[in-house]
Parts: C-alpha cells; structure tokens; sequence
C-alpha cells in the first residue's frame, strides 16, 4: 500500500482588518438596506436646534415658538399647559404668564412642548430666586410672584435697560403712595395689543389689568422678564419721580410733580405732530 504525502494543516486566523472585511461583505451580500441602518446608528448624536424666546414676550407669543419649532399645528402647546405639571407658585393658579424665562432652549427631536415649557418655568424660578432677587424682594416685602409681576411691568414700560430702575422706582413710589400705576402696557394687555396710543375709553375698560381705574399691582404678570428688569424691581434706582414719558426714542422724561410731567408730555404731543406731519421720520413713544 503507498501513501501520499500531505502537508501538515494550518488554520488560518483573520486579522482585524480581514474580519471587518468578511463582515462588510456578508452585509453586501444580503442587501444594501441591511448596512444602511447600522451606519445611521454610528453617526454622531443629534445637534440641538435653538429656541430663542426675547425679553417680554407673552405667554401666546411663546406658545406660538414651541408650536413653530417643533412643527406642531397651532395651539397644541397651549392646549399642553394644563398638563404639563409645571413648578408655578400657587398664586398663579396655572397661569405660567411672566415664567416662561426669556432665554435660548435647546431643541431636539425628544422635546415635547411640556418639556420646554418645564424648562421656562424652572429657570424663571432659579432666577427668582438668586441672592440678589430673593434679598431685595424681602426687603420690599414682595413675594417672587409679585416680583416677577412687578418686572413684567418694568420690561414692557422701560426703553433702554438704563431707564429700567427709574421705571421701577416710578412703580414703587407710587404703590407707596396708594397711587394708582397708570401703566399703558396693562391696559395694552388686557386688550391683547401692544400700541404706542391709549385713549381716553381705553383707560376705562373693565378689567383688573386696568391700572389706571385699579390700586396695586395687575393680577398676573403682563410679559416674559427677564433677569435686568428683576434686579431692578427688587433695587430701584434712588429717586422722587412719579410720572415718566418717553418723549422721542432714547429721550425718557422722569417728573417728581405732574405739572413738570405735562410739559414732557407736551413736547411728547408737539414732536408726534411733527411726525405726523412727516410720517417718514418715525414716530416717538410713549410709556
């Protein structure tokens, strides 16, 4: 009997390059669609997108944005405050108006406008509660929810962040003094507008937001404040002023008596006429 010979067997092993090839190649074999997921999952994680919400913007302008950035059909953000279980002191009542915190949110396919709205009112209740906030709050014997009321006020009255602790001061004089606020931006948002004119009818509407007719502090808070006009509300820049009146743009009008704040308003009326006269030169405004 005869044999043959037969070279010793070796077992052959793959590099680590060999194997990715092999394994990209039975991928290959059972179709393109098999690797397309698996690559999508490699891929670096999503880039949050942006959510902007500006300083005194009101609680429908914000829902609005949530709707836009997420792509929702409009009023489902509202329609989702009730559950949303937000951190709103109980004098709220649910309104969430004046803690939506003005601010730039992170957005990405998992947020829910509960999720954003969550986050607007937790940042509004950490800024409220910074030393300098809470401390000068107490001082004043004002509650978070009143200063963040009183702020509101402050963010839709004032100009120029300069002008913010002189509009403030104007508020607590005159609360001082039992006076009624007299704030246009109240009676502009118990209309649902924003408008350079109040009129005569307009500051006898029956509504609580009416400072002109009510003492104190409207309900809730008319705007979205943010942490500017709440340092000013709880330090108000030292001062006697009670009346203001923004005569041009850049050019606000602080009076301790009315007889000095007609004059202001008087020149007020002259340049509107002016303008008026003129459109093209833009019109002043007034607080």
């Amino acid at each position: 009997m005869s044999h043959e010979y037969r070279p010793p067997q070796r077992r052959s092993r793959l590099t680590r390059r060999g194997r990715l090839t092999l394994f990209l190649g039975t991928l290959i074999a059972l179709g393109v669609a098999v690797l397309i997921p698996l690559l999508k999952d490699a891929q670096t994680p999503e880039q949050p997108r942006r959510l902007v919400i500006p300083e005194g913007w009101r609680a429908p302008q914000v829902y609005a944005a949530v709707d836009r950035a997420l792509k929702l059909p409009p009023g489902s953000t509202k329609a989702a405050v009730p559950a949303a279980a937000l951190a709103l002191p109980e004098e709220a009542k649910g309104n969430p108006e004046g803690y939506l915190f003005p601010a730039t949110y992170p957005v990405t396919e998992k947020s829910t406008p509960a999720v954003l709205l969550a986050y607007m009112v937790r940042t509004a209740n950490e800024r409220l509660a910074t030393r300098a906030v809470a401390a000068g709050a107490k001082t004043h014997g004002m509650t978070p929810y009143q200063t963040a009321t009183m702020a509101s006020i402050i963010e839709a009255e004032a100009e120029t962040k300069a002008d913010m602790g002189k509009v403030a001061r104007v508020v607590h004089n005159r609360l001082a003094k039992s006076m009624p606020l007299q704030m246009d931006s109240t009676v502009n948002y118990a209309l649902g507008r924003t408008t350079l004119d109040t009129t005569l009818s307009d500051t006898r509407i029956d509504s609580p937001f009416n400072t002109y007719e009510r003492q104190g502090l409207p309900p809730t808070p008319i705007d979205s404040p943010g942490l500017d006009a709440m340092a000013a509300a709880v330090a108000p820049t030292p001062g006697t002023w009670l009346y203001f009146v923004t005569v041009k743009p850049g050019d606000t009008r602080f009076s301790t008596t009315y007889d000095e704040h007609r004059k202001h308003v008087a020149e007020f009326n002259r340049l509107r006429a002016q303008q008026s006269a003129h459109p093209t030169q833009g019109a002043p405004t007034t607080k």
